[in-house]
């Protein structure tokens, strides 16, 4: 009976390393061994980042309505107060956006925030 020498398994599993290490720089893209290292640490930035894009959109979003408040004469934080204390839920994404795409809707909301700040 012949003698398997190299097996498929071996070369599957190798090559689906440097199948996912394609485009990387230098011998990184095409030695088995250093591929094998850079495609497990890019793994971990691509689970670590999934987690930061989450907090740097967040932060995008926020930025965004306080440049607008800031234009309308009022700080984030008080906006955001008003917001909530006349019960107007609506979450930074869409606050963002409307601050952009719909100004004269985030003006009468900005004007809802002054008029509960006044008051109390």
């Amino acid at each position: 009976m012949p003698r398997a020498v190299d097996g498929t398994r071996r070369k599957d599993r190798r090559k689906k390393i440097l199948d996912q290490a394609k485009g990387y720089w230098g011998r990184r893209s095409t030695l088995f061994r250093t591929a094998k290292d850079a495609v497990a640490k890019s793994g971990q930035y691509a689970y670590r980042d999934r987690r930061v894009r989450k907090r740097e959109f967040r932060a995008l979003w926020v930025t965004r309505i306080s440049a607008a408040c800031r234009a309308e004469g009022i700080s984030y934080s008080r906006f955001m107060s008003g917001l909530r204390q006349s019960n107007i839920q609506i979450n930074r994404k869409a606050l963002s956006n409307m601050a952009i795409e719909d100004n004269s809707a985030f003006q009468s909301l900005v004007e809802t925030a002054k008029k509960v700040n006044a008051g109390s």
